[in-house]
């Protein structure tokens, strides 16, 4: 991200209402974000995804996959009136970007499509509208390429959706394409213009035939809500305009329906119509911060977004929902720590520019808050707020183990993959002690090819990946009785240590135990700890060259040497034992076994099975998801191995929707061709 200077801030007028663009990946937000800009001449001229020339989309890594890989934000004047854009992606893979920007925002715009595949991925997204309490309304991209009724696209798409979908719009067809719209609150009909606003034009009689029948349907979703408006139309009665407009803005901005309007991103089809229903529908600042807040407070801001900028450092991309703010001012985060702001910036696309106070409603960068995080409050007083606005973080479904491919870069990676982390919590960074591997995990296939680029691309570091290894664990079936001895003579002092071990197995998740009987000071009692130690250490790595549990050591006989004894003699005595001891005990291969909570729509719950059980999965059974209409939650034990890549195969079954969770629940005996093949895979082999 580029930053620049002008002094001047983006705070004239009204306080700017900030309106999300989010849909399912592929469905024009992005354009419709440049079709916007356009139409209120914020750019000379509307780029175009294909040609890389967009102003959202402008990172490396989006323009390489042609996909939204985070949030873009961009503002523009309309008639007076100020808006901030915030274009969210699509794909399952970066929704956490979608839900870090909802924080703050006043209403969104849902960009679809006439694709029923899609119905799912945007349930998805209506769902996290719906949770935030998030007015809405729907524009049906793409109009110029549907090839039904928009009533029959609005039937495939209403499942999605908890509220009516209720059309704002119908189209005008001539020889089966859409060349304009009739606005069904005005009354009007439109003629659209190539990348120009549309004029109007008179309706014929066969469009107000179609308009009566279509106006009509929405009063009776709007009369739902609005007594007197269901005894109008019960009556017959022509009701009011200012009435009709009235009922649709309360109605959408409680929730109770979601508004339709349709044009063609591409085209800059249906754009001025949709600003104009945003320039008098959309909710001000003040509802959110209503929303948010438990009272009045001289300056708050929700933190939406974390950046790590190659020249500018970190930036908090933050909506001020009271008062003002400039630069240089303290603010306490979450009303504790105090942080003093370094930079304040005005946010467009990939550009940052830097500007002196910020008022309400604006969504601006603020520079180098180093303990600020997404999701937190700012404030100018020292107090704790009542009511936070929580980011629920979206559980990793995939994982990688990730290292530097040159040692002296270890630092540098570590430092790098926190910046990564912390500009996206979807991403998780954890050390698995048992496999001595960095594992990196995120979302997907994508999202994690998407972190290793910005690695190489942002911070210059190459890196080396590969399926995380399993930590398998070994056991014993039998028992017995070892003698372990170190004896060894080199002039001078000697070495001698003799322990007799008597190794059995334990019920499973009991661990290591370790105990003694030694009466007679046959093994002095300052030596028994080194035999312990000795034996812990031998226990590390059991004959298939895993780490040995559930099993039992019992030191019940040895002898020592008045000279040569010492601890380093007993230890030795120790893993001797245990090492000469452990094939005569029945050593037998342990794997991890998860409980597996897989979520997906309920067309796909037989695949979903079908996949479980290919893997050596355990199912438990399928519920109806709660509060999910059409979705199903299957349960299953599975062992980790087979999660490992389990994603990938369940968003392919899926149309791209499906998510699971895990928990560890126990360790399982692993034997015949499945242990040869996790000992091959491990690179290991029996002792």
């Amino acid at each position: 991200m580029a930053i620049s200077t002008n002094g001047k801030g983006p705070s004239a007028g009204n306080a700017p209402r900030c309106i999300a663009l989010v849909g399912p990946f592929g469905s024009g937000k992005t354009s419709l974000l440049e079709a916007l800009l356009a139409r209120t001449d914020k750019v000379a001229r509307q780029g175009s995804v294909t040609d890389g020339n967009t102003v959202g989309d402008a990172s490396p890594e989006a323009r390489a996959h042609c996909m939204s890989v985070e949030v873009n934000v961009a503002d523009a004047d309309y008639l007076g009136d100020r808006f901030v854009f915030v274009d969210c992606p699509g794909s399952v893979e970066f929704l956490s970007e979608m839900d870090g920007a909802l924080s703050g925002v006043d209403l969104a715009i849902v960009v679809a499509e006439d694709d029923e595949r899609k119905v799912p991925a945007l349930q998805l997204i209506l769902k996290a509208l719906e949770a935030r309490a998030i007015p809405r309304v729907l524009f049906l991209n793409k109009i110029d390429k549907s090839t039904r009724r928009v009533r029959d696209v609005l039937n495939i798409l209403q499942p999605a959706s908890s509220v009516p979908l209720v059309l704002r719009q119908i189209p005008i067809w001539e020889d089966g394409q859409a060349t304009g719209f009739i606005d069904l609150a005005l009354e009007r009909a439109h003629v659209y213009h190539e990348k120009e606003a549309s004029t109007q034009i008179d309706m014929s009689d066969e469009d107000r035939t179609r308009e009566h029948e279509a106006r009509f349907t929405m009063l009776e979703h709007l009369a739902d809500h609005d007594d007197d408006l269901m005894e109008a139309l019960l009556e017959d009665i022509a009701p009011d305009r200012d009435q009709v407009f009235a009922d649709l803005v309360n109605e959408m901005r409680d929730g109770l329906i979601c508004p339709v309007f349709f044009g063609s991103a591409e085209h800059g089809n249906g754009v001025s119509r949709l600003l104009k229903a945003l320039r008098h529908e959309t909710p001000g600042v003040d509802v959110l911060a209503r929303r948010i807040l438990d009272n009045e407070r001289r300056s708050v801001l929700q933190v939406v977004k974390t950046l790590h900028t190659q020249h500018g450092g970190k930036l908090s991309i933050a909506r001020v929902l009271e008062g003002q703010i400039s630069d240089g001012d303290s603010l306490f985060v979450n009303g504790d720590d105090e942080v003093k702001i370094s930079g304040l910036f005005s946010i467009f696309g990939q550009g940052a520019n830097k500007i002196a106070t910020a008022g309400k409603g604006d969504l601006v960068g603020l520079g180098r808050l180093d303990h600020v995080q997404t999701g937190d409050m700012l404030t100018v007083e020292q107090d704790k707020l009542a009511s936070l606005s929580e980011i629920e973080q979206r559980p990793p479904v995939l994982a990688i183990a990730i290292a530097a491919t040159e040692r002296k870069d270890e630092v540098r990676l570590s430092a790098a993959l926190s910046k990564l982390a912390e500009e996206d919590p979807s991403l998780t960074i954890s050390q698995n002690q048992t496999t001595a591997e960095t594992l990196l995990a995120g979302q997907g296939e994508m999202h994690l090819r998407v972190a290793q680029e910005r690695l190489a691309g942002k911070y210059g570091l190459n890196v080396s990946s590969h399926s995380p290894h399993v930590p398998y664990a070994e056991t014993i079936r039998a028992k017995t009785k070892i003698r372990g001895r170190h004896k060894k003579q080199s002039g001078g002092h000697g070495q001698f240590g003799d322990v007799v071990l008597e190794i059995a197995p334990l019920p499973r998740g009991e661990g290591i135990q370790f105990s003694d009987t030694i009466t007679g000071g046959v093994v002095p009692k300052q030596y028994i700890p080194s035999v312990r130690d000795g034996a812990l250490d031998a226990l590390g790595r059991g004959s298939f060259g895993f780490p040995v549990v559930d099993i039992s050591v019992c030191l019940t006989d040895g002898s020592y040497h008045s000279v040569d004894s010492s601890d380093q003699a007993f230890k030795m005595a120790g893993i001797l034992a245990i090492r000469d001891g452990l094939p005569e005990c029945k050593p037998v291969l342990l794997e991890p076994i998860h409980k597996v909570v897989i979520a997906c729509p309920n067309d796909a719950t037989a695949k979903v099975n079908a996949i479980v059980s290919a893997r050596r999965g355990q199912l438990l059974g399928f519920d109806a998801r709660p509060n999910w209409p059409g979705w199903d939650e299957v349960q299953a034990l599975m062992p980790e191995a087979e999660i490992g890549d389990l994603i990938v195969e369940l968003r392919s079954a899926t149309a791209g929707v499906a998510s699971y969770t895990t928990e560890f629940d126990h360790m399982a005996e692993l034997s015949g061709k499945a242990a040869e093949l996790a000992l091959q895979k491990s690179g290991k082999q029996a002792a």
